[in-house]
């Protein structure tokens, strides 16, 4: 069959974090429980994930860093490469989670208050080791539509998330993580508007997280221009099954790992 997308889609099961268990909410409230984060990395490193998320989700609002510990467990079990994020500052901090194990590190909050930051980031460990996470919120006050949030989608910032995107790319990241506060959790779909928006404001790899529900979300997330594509709660509730999704992608002309 031809293939419908000329990139190789990459699959990334996320493990969000609180008090060291997997957790997932809707919208980004409502937390519960999902798991042990070194049990979820192994189950899906098994499963078949081309790459896992470790989203420390408390960790800005919480003003601590990064929870190295469970970094270097997850990195004694993982078999695929794996990105942290949540409590990373710095170049310093980031580097301490690098160390621990990670193989890329994600910043958000922090690279929007210091946006030079991403730029010592990228110098100091190279493009593919740094993606910038964006959480937006459907504001049709701005240009593109969307609005960028901060602190774990908190904290509304009134700026244009598509122009931030623009300016991320600038610094010449590895990855671009949009993540639709609009659509997180929900299973209605992702937010293709933003994808696609955010797929021709940069070079980089786009991440699509917020909002799969089913299999034919992944399939017009790719068709979006998404490369790698994230999800928790399908996964970590057995909705939808990492070896199920391939096949299901393979046969709608998708080139997957």
């Amino acid at each position: 069959m031809t293939q419908t997308n000329a990139k190789t889609i990459k699959i990334m099961p996320c493990l969000d974090m609180q008090n060291g268990r997997v957790v997932k909410g809707v919208q980004f409230v409502d937390i519960r429980d999902a798991g042990d984060p070194v049990e979820c990395c192994r189950a899906y490193c098994e499963a078949g994930a081309d790459l896992l998320a470790l989203l420390d989700i408390t960790a800005t609002v919480e003003g601590r860093a990064t929870m190295l510990d469970v970094v270097r467990k997850v990195a004694a079990a993982a078999t695929v490469p794996f990105t942290v994020g949540g409590g990373i500052r710095d170049v310093a901090s980031a580097a301490e989670v690098l160390e621990a194990g990670a193989d890329t590190i994600s910043v958000s909050s922090a690279a929007f208050r210091n946006p030079e930051v991403i730029g010592e980031m990228v110098k100091a460990f190279g493009p593919a080791r740094v993606t910038v996470a964006v959480d937006a919120a459907v504001n049709p006050a701005l240009p593109s539509g969307y609005e960028v949030f901060i602190d774990g989608g908190r904290t509304a910032t009134g700026a244009d998330a598509i122009e931030w995107v623009k300016r991320i790319d600038g610094y010449g990241v590895g990855a671009v993580l949009p993540t639709s506060k609009t659509t997180d959790g929900v299973k209605t779909g992702f937010d293709l508007p933003l994808i696609r928006k955010t797929r021709a404001a940069t070079s980089a790899e786009v991440v699509a997280s917020g909002g799969a529900g089913t299999l034919d979300h992944f399939y017009e997330a790719a068709q979006a221009g998404a490369t790698i594509l994230l999800a928790a709660s399908v996964f970590h509730f057995q909705i939808i099954s990492i070896p199920e999704l391939k096949t299901y992608l393979k046969g709608r002309g998708i080139a997957v790992v």
